[in-house]
């Protein structure tokens, strides 16, 4: 399982979740990302990402204005049946 991180801080809305789905997209189904944030909408806007895209948002806390998200990616979708 590999770990990989983005440092989004001070970037503001949309950006830090674009960054971490581009990140996502090359990670392997279980593997953890990191994202570093300062923008304070990014706790809403990673809570939703998660819910939408089947990623699990594992942890996230604030130190000093600068917020940490922890993004388990998800398996990739199945194909649909016919």
């Amino acid at each position: 399982m590999a770990d990989a991180m983005v440092d989004a801080r001070f970037l503001k809305c949309p950006m830090p979740v674009l960054r971490a789905a581009r990140a996502l997209r090359g990670l392997a189904p279980g593997d953890r990302l990191r994202v570093l944030a300062t923008d304070p909408g990014a706790v809403l806007d990673f809570r939703d990402f998660c819910r939408d895209t089947g990623h699990a948002l594992v942890s996230w806390s604030e130190l000093k204005g600068v917020l940490s998200f922890t993004i388990k990616c998800a398996p990739a979708p199945s194909p649909a049946k016919v």
